[in-house]
């Protein structure tokens, strides 16, 4: 879990850069310049020491043909020291770079590890400092605006992310599978699935339920292809352990890149053909020409 969930993190900063924007000026109250594009930039930092130094992310916001911010983007799912170390030399790499005002953006899951992170950082004296801005739960919005998730709808998978465990989710998970709806299927899913990965398992279930309701007025064609498509995922894996079952039953040998072939297939129509041929088979290239020496 904390794997997919850091970089899921950063991937939904790097695929929509305004997002960083969107969090410093709203939660954070931090005064970001007027702009007209925000682009996702390299985050690798190895120019000025031996040492490989590497951002998760890094956000340029631009006006005209001018970088008017920089945005250095940390996922932080626990304290960690050298960490907080290296942060300093992300900021002053890409202040000489950019040669532009630059902002240390933390984005931490946990409170206490949001608490951790926004300690300002002290490199010596007299006063070099640099100080994180950091988004956790308590800074996260509560997102139950319809049009405010439609309109962001990766701010509604982070209040859903931080409040998904609140008495009364539903509001907030209206909101999530209203923003959803707007993004393409395969962003959706993946957010959907980190959703419930994070979630404690009353609000999965909760979640689960407003999703099936057929009278859910704001049921919408994410939810109901998510779950057909759980629901084919999971008949295909019945069929193919039917597949391997009987082979194993009738005692045929079945080599590891053919085990794969068939625990991995997700077309109904043809595990249902090699389950067939699998009852009278001799050996496994009788199922098919999938299986061919």
């Amino acid at each position: 879990m904390p794997t997919q969930l850091h970089e899921m993190l950063i991937q939904m900063v790097r695929e929509r850069p305004t997002l960083a924007a969107e969090l410093l000026d709203g939660p954070s109250k931090v005064t970001v310049p007027d702009f007209d594009e925000a682009r996702a930039s390299p985050g690798d930092f190895t120019n000025v020491s031996p040492t490989e130094y590497r951002a998760d992310a890094v956000v340029t916001l631009r006006r005209g043909s001018a970088t008017v911010l920089a945005v250095v983007v940390e996922v932080q799912l626990r304290a960690d020291v050298r960490k907080r170390r290296s942060w300093p030399v992300y900021v002053a790499t890409l202040h000489a770079r950019l040669e532009c005002p630059v902002v240390l953006l933390v984005m931490c899951p946990a409170r206490s590890v949001a608490r951790w992170s926004s300690a300002p950082i002290r490199i010596g004296p007299p006063g070099s400092v640099v100080t994180p801005v950091t988004i956790g739960p308590d800074q996260v919005p509560v997102v139950t605006d319809l049009d405010t998730a439609r309109r962001n709808p990766e701010l509604a998978v982070l209040s859903a992310l931080a409040h998904g465990g609140e008495p009364d989710p539903q509001p907030i998970f209206e909101a999530l599978l209203t923003g959803l709806d707007v993004i393409d299927h395969e962003h959706a899913k993946m957010y959907t699935d980190l959703v419930f990965t994070v979630l404690p398992a009353a609000a999965r279930d909760r979640l689960e339920a407003l999703m099936t309701t057929t009278s859910y007025r704001y049921q919408s064609d994410f939810a109901r292809r998510y779950f057909d498509e759980g629901k084919t995922e999971g008949k295909a894996e019945g069929e193919a352990m039917a597949v391997l079952l009987v082979l194993q039953a009738r005692n045929i040998a079945v080599p590891d890149e053919y085990r794969a072939l068939i625990a991995g297939c997700t077309d109904e129509v043809r595990l249902v053909t090699w389950l067939q041929r699998a009852s009278v088979a001799e050996t496994i290239h009788d199922l098919g020409h999938e299986f061919a020496h």
